[in-house]
């Protein structure tokens, strides 16, 4: 198997300072390192309102000198409050080009940003929020009255509370700050925090299995990592329309659904509405996008929608696709490039990762299934157990282990805040333990097997349930299907397979013997599924995942562990 080159990034990074005067922030690598070129008067922002297509005005073009100057008013503006640098700025609020004004003006301020889903409710607010000592809340008067107005006391290292709005409740808060007033109020001039490489930059908050969710800690100069990745895993270039899909509550959504676009002087489109199959296709088609970053949730939502839907548009201008946040089942590939006639590249990355760590690059034929191979710069290796502390790699094609990466790429978190212990734990000398388990092939290509707590042992095989589900999906009647393993005397456990059936299938015992029969032919009696069980829906996270453990706890009646990024109950 041919290895990625060796990169070695503490000198990438010692020299990159050093041609930079001594510092690294990521809001100067993503707007004022263009500003001396032509790219200072091109769209970093091209924003639709959920008005379109109704409206022509619904779309709004920020360049990056006007986004340049708005972050410099809102980083005098901490500075003139108070805010220090290193404290923590949480942003509860939907997309809208403030939101990125206040994201980058807290980077160029030295001050931490944390972003957070919207749709959050008051208690995984306040678990995030009290656990990073949230000094600056960024947010919506009707989100203030519905979500921070119930724990309000209970933040209590909350100080400043900026709205962007009046709901008309502004002026009874006796706390809030006016968001444009502020601005209206601020400095427009030029101000950077000359911050080092290792400055905690971002918080992002990833959920366990039990517990309350882990905060994991990145750092500035995690911005090389994000502009490197962005060209080589998304084929980033410079005329760009690039459409990232993902909540910028999520890890995603900020590492490549704001910085590594904009790092690297491509446009980055915002859609400021909810999906909807035919405008999704809509902005596509109407509106040019060249590179699309979406998650297979998505994907599946628009096989629901239906081909022929699909076949009213055509996508011809869009020339990458790419997908991340749970595998890409090869079902959903094979649909996307027969209805779409885009294909879909699959990455592997984690929130502790911070950026793209295996990809399908552009030049490379996509193996549908296949994570890709590890990135430039990159070490990955499989590790099938561990001895006295010492970790046994893989050594062979199609043989099982945990994906392992070599420590010192930029963008690896640096914590767990407030956690160092748990943050030790995901480490064996050099090597960063991901909990994910996979194989290679003959060529290098990896293919995920599932998380190491999801693997099935079932008469002595270790199945993982990605490549359950994923058969299922082929049968013509299968939207959606997630695979666990219930406990049985003499197997060890047997596997029962949840399945949403498409819309024009009706959730009957024929269907579902049919169904068993096609999974006992394909993937043979020993590891297909027992059981089926047909369901509306999965429980995914908002990021797409499935939550296979939620399934599990709720069939054998156990705790259900943390579940503030649930998409919606069940």
């Amino acid at each position: 198997m041919k290895k990625p080159p060796i990169i070695n990034w503490s000198e990438k990074v010692a020299e990159f300072v050093e041609e930079n005067q001594g510092f690294i922030n990521i809001c100067y690598e993503a707007l004022d390192r263009h500003l001396s070129t032509t790219m200072r008067d091109r769209p970093a922002i091209r924003y639709v309102d959920n008005s379109w297509p109704d409206k022509s005005e619904a779309i709004r073009d920020i360049s990056f000198i006007e986004l340049a100057t708005e972050t410099n008013r809102f980083a005098h503006a901490l500075k003139r409050l108070g805010v220090a640098k290193g404290e923590v700025l949480f942003s509860l609020c939907p997309r809208v080009p403030e939101f990125y004004t206040v994201a980058f003006g807290a980077l160029r301020a030295g001050v931490v940003f944390s972003p957070l889903f919207s749709v959050f409710g008051s208690g995984p607010i306040l678990s995030r929020m009290r656990k990073g000592k949230g000094k600056v809340l960024f947010t919506l008067a009707s989100y203030y009255r519905k979500k921070i107005l119930p724990i309000r006391s209970s933040l209590v290292d909350l100080k400043y509370l900026i709205l962007l709005d009046d709901d008309g409740s502004l002026n009874q808060i006796d706390d809030a700050i006016d968001f444009h007033q502020l601005m209206h109020d601020s400095d427009p001039s030029y101000i950077i925090e000359k911050t080092s490489p290792t400055d905690p930059a971002l918080l992002h908050f990833t959920s366990g299995t039990t517990g309350e969710p882990k905060g994991a800690i990145h750092v500035h100069e995690a911005v090389l990592y994000h502009k490197f990745s962005g060209l080589i895993a998304l084929d980033l270039r410079p005329d760009d329309l690039f459409w990232c899909t993902a909540d910028p509550g999520w890890v995603t959504g900020t590492s490549y659904g704001i910085l590594s676009p904009i790092c690297n002087g491509v446009t980055l489109l915002v859609d400021g509405a909810e999906f909807s199959a035919e405008r999704w296709y809509q902005i596509l088609t109407k509106l040019n996008v060249t590179n699309w970053y979406t998650a297979p949730t998505a994907l599946r939502m628009l096989m629901r929608a239906g081909s022929d839907l699909a076949r009213n548009y055509n996508f011809k201008n869009v020339r990458y696709g790419a997908s991340v946040g749970e595998p890409l089942n090869p079902e959903v590939i094979h649909w996307v490039k027969e209805n779409l006639g885009i294909e879909m590249h699959d990455n592997w990355w984690q929130t502790e990762t911070g950026g793209i760590l295996i990809s399908n690059y552009a030049n490379f034929p996509v193996r549908p299934g296949a994570m890709g191979v590890p990135m430039t710069g990159i070490e990955i290796g499989l590790v099938k157990k561990v001895e006295n502390n010492n970790l046994i790699f893989v050594d062979r094609p199609g043989e099982q282990g945990e994906i392992a990466v070599k420590k010192g790429w930029p963008s690896m978190f640096v914590n767990y805040l407030g956690d160092p212990e748990k943050y030790q734990r995901c480490f064996i000398d050099d090597w960063y333990l991901s909990g994910d388990l996979a194989k290679f092939d003959e060529d290098g290509y990896y293919w995920f097997v599932g998380r190491k707590d999801d693997v099935i042992k079932t008469s002595g095989h270790l199945v993982g349930p990605f490549e359950i589900e994923s058969l299922l999906m082929e049968h013509e009647a299968v939207l959606e299907s997630a695979a666990i393993g219930i406990p049985d005397p003499i197997a060890g456990e047997l596997i029962k397979a949840f399945v949403v059936v498409k819309s024009d299938y009706k959730k009957t015992e024929e269907l579902k013997s049919k169904i068993l029969a096609y999974a006992r032919v394909r993937l043979g009696v020993a590891i297909a599924p027992r059981e089926i069980e047909f369901v509306d829906n999965l429980p995914k996270t908002k990021s797409g995942k499935i939550m296979r453990r939620l399934l599990k706890a709720r069939q054998l009646g156990l705790p259900e562990g943390d579940l503030s990024t649930l998409e919606q109950p069940l």
